[in-house]
């Protein structure tokens, strides 16, 4: 059989002549597809002044109540450099350690990117994703005009704008815009601001050192940044001299000289206490104005003053280890300050507003405003006697039982018989009502036990309550923010006091000052005296885990809290003590440019003392029970039962006429069947008996 015929020299020839020129043609075609896009792209990139703006990102400027900036948020971009200006170290060490052959590439480098397909597979294989490989023009391009998403496409939409750009804008061009456009962290855009941020001093004149840190910034901004870790910024440094001295940038003994370690960094703004106000404030910002990306400038209720005299008050008195918190309020609800820890730079959680802690003795505020809307006095006997309710068995911590004394005397000496007492008389879920009412945001427990603060509350919304007391009985609502405006002055946002909301009647509130104020007059709370009429309550949870104290004076509320995070005990922490010298320390400085203001009722009691706020349970140990801080009981020439006030209750001030009162709010609750109080409730009580309050200005 004949073999084969293989094909002919001249047929094979021709096959690779057409395929050449098919291969020809397709790559004509490429060149000029590629020649329109980038002809297409060029003629849409915007001019180099228009590029020179700049890129958007939202500054806020927030200022305090007396208008002093406090603390300005958002990206830093500093003075533009032309590239005359720019220090030629500065100039050399980011060609080096960015892209070696930028000046002589045509916006994409072959070079590395042949490398950086070398590396591809061994990242690859390591897990890793392909870094790096990208120009300076191509970094621009991204930084220009395109997100960070690592995608194919966008690496061909980048390749495509660099090598526009580099058609468009000359090398100096491009350098000067990169330099002045790229982001150093710490929210510093361009040598200018990192200069300023990093080293305190403008870009334009940068010692070696300082180029090689700025530099070394591009790769990772957050990990090698001075202010989060000036080592590793150092370290940097030293990397990228060594690129210079290799690229030819600088000598070896240029390198030796340049000493990155000994330059002085900036230091940084402190994070002081005003920080946790302005997130506080800040976070409402969302629910006051539309635009997010215009700068803003938002004018504040902080009084600086104030806010010092709270940091130091904090300080001076918060024993060691222990975390505190202090917001103090106006009777409008404007907040003058605000501490929500001992230290805002180890610890940005703000005790103040977000953390729930129970309120041990504190919490007897809406037990007793519960019984005094049902009609109770001030000056109605009681009976400190052993109690028993639902197998519960509250226990003085004196072991002793007074007998009868008044219910002014009881609330000052925060007596735990007969606060459970009232606790069953006027019904343990119209308490958690009265709570809710007044502010109390969190979920309130309605057992027995509930009466001696076992519910988790906030710090905030404890000392919204107690203002509401100061304001008469009218709700108030804790605000921080007056005003936001653009920089051209264009106001977004205005702040409006709504309608009066009342949540007691103003003599119930009344009532309510009349035992806080004895509270700190003769019982647990003397501590808290400022020299100045002052009402006000303390609080210790189980095992001395919190203490709290809560008061007003002056039309300005302050609650303080101290405890530790993990909730563990501490001896020897109560509420009379460290807390309330707290609140003293504070408020002595804060009202003292406010004239004394007295109180409807005005009441001197004697100056012996009765029981320990010592809150404590028979039955289960495991049980959260509250111990505030305690007194000796009387000495043995005094008498079980305290005397009556030297100065009574001042009536016809404390309450309306006989023929003025509610009905349901006169008649007292009979035990077993209380009634449900809520707004709607007290809404039809109080229909006729409403008049508008005026709240006072912001201050």
């Amino acid at each position: 059989m004949p073999a084969p015929k293989s094909p002919s020299p001249r047929r094979a020839g021709r096959w690779l002549r057409n395929l050449f020129r098919i291969g020809l043609i397709a790559f004509a075609a490429a060149v000029v597809a590629l020649v329109i896009a980038v002809g297409v792209t060029m003629a849409s990139l915007p001019s180099f002044p228009a590029m020179m703006q700049k890129p958007n990102g939202q500054t806020v400027r927030v200022h305090a109540a007396d208008g002093t900036l406090i603390v300005s948020l958002g990206p830093s971009y500093g003075d533009w450099l032309p590239y005359d200006r720019i220090a030629p170290v500065m100039r050399d060490a980011m060609v080096a350690v960015e892209d070696r052959r930028f000046y002589s590439h045509f916006g994409i480098d072959p070079i590395g990117i042949a490398r950086m397909f070398y590396v591809a597979k061994r990242l690859h294989d390591e897990g890793r994703r392909l870094q790096g490989g990208s120009t300076i023009t191509q970094q621009l391009a991204r930084n220009l005009f395109l997100s960070s998403n690592y995608t194919y496409g966008r690496k061909i939409r980048e390749a495509l704008l660099a090598l526009a750009l580099e058609r468009k804008f000359s090398k100096q061009q491009i350098l000067e815009l990169y330099l002045n456009r790229v982001y150093f962290g710490g929210g510093a855009y361009g040598i200018d601001a990192a200069a300023r941020k990093f080293f305190g001093h403008p870009g334009d004149h940068l010692s070696l050192a300082e180029a090689s840190i700025i530099a070394g910034l591009v790769k990772a901004p957050s990990h090698y940044s001075p202010s989060a870790d000036p080592q590793a910024a150092v370290d940097r440094a030293r990397v990228v001299l060594d690129v210079m001295q290799d690229a030819g940038a600088i000598t070896p003994a240029q390198a030796e000289r340049a000493h990155p370690e000994a330059v002085t960094f900036a230091p940084e703004p402190k994070q002081n206490s005003v920080r946790y106000f302005t997130d506080w404030a800040l976070a409402q910002l969302d629910t006051l104005v539309d635009d997010q990306n215009a700068p803003l400038d938002v004018w504040t209720t902080l009084d600086l003053r104030m806010q010092k005299a709270a940091d130091d008050a904090i300080h001076r008195t918060t024993p060691a280890g222990l975390q505190a918190a202090l917001v103090s309020m106006e009777n409008d609800g404007a907040v003058r300050a605000m501490v929500g820890g001992t230290d805002y730079v180890s610890s940005i959680y703000n005790r103040a507003t977000q953390s729930v802690r129970q309120p041990g003795s504190a919490f007897k505020l809406f037990v007793y405003l519960t019984a005094l809307e049902g009609g109770v006095k001030p000056g109605d006997p009681v009976v400190d006697q052993p109690v028993t309710i639902d197998g519960w068995s509250p226990r003085n911590s004196s072991r002793k039982y007074l007998g009868q004394i008044d219910v002014r005397n009881a609330f000052a000496f925060s007596i735990n018989t007969v606060a459970a007492q009232i606790g069953q008389k006027v019904g343990f879920a119209s308490i958690a009502d009265m709570a809710h009412r007044f502010g109390i945001s969190t979920p309130i427990n309605t057992h027995p036990s509930m009466v001696l603060g076992t519910s988790d509350v906030r710090l905030l919304d404890m000392t919204r309550a107690f203002a509401s007391i100061s304001a008469n009985g009218v709700a108030v609502q804790p605000y921080g923010i007056l005003k936001v405006s653009t920089p051209d002055g264009t106001v977004l946002y205005q702040h409006q006091a709504g309608e009066p909301r009342v949540l007691v009647a103003p003599f119930v509130a009344a009532e309510m000052t009349d035992l806080l104020q004895t509270a700190v007059n003769t019982g647990t709370a003397r501590a808290a005296q400022i020299g100045r009429p002052v009402a006000g309550k303390t609080g210790t949870t189980s095992s001395n885990k919190d203490g709290w104290f809560l008061g007003f004076s002056s039309g300005l509320t302050t609650g303080v809290w101290m405890g530790r995070d993990d909730a563990k005990p501490i001896p020897g922490l109560q509420g009379g003590r460290n807390p309330a010298q707290a609140f003293s320390a504070y408020m002595q400085v804060a009202l003292n440019t406010r004239p004394v203001q007295q109180f409807d009722t005005q009441v001197t009691l004697p100056e012996w003392q009765l029981e320990p706020d010592d809150e404590a349970y028979y039955g289960d140990p495991n049980q959260q029970f509250s111990n505030d801080e305690g007194d000796t009981a009387p000495a043995a020439d005094q008498p079980e039962t305290p005397p009556q006030p030297t100065v009574p209750l001042d009536e016809s001030v404390a309450q309306p006429p006989a023929d003025e009162v509610p009905p349901r709010v006169a008649v007292q609750r009979q035990p077993g069947t209380p009634p449900r109080i809520d707004q709607r409730w007290l809404d039809d009580v109080l229909r006729d008996q409403r008049q508008p309050a005026q709240a006072p200005p912001p201050r």
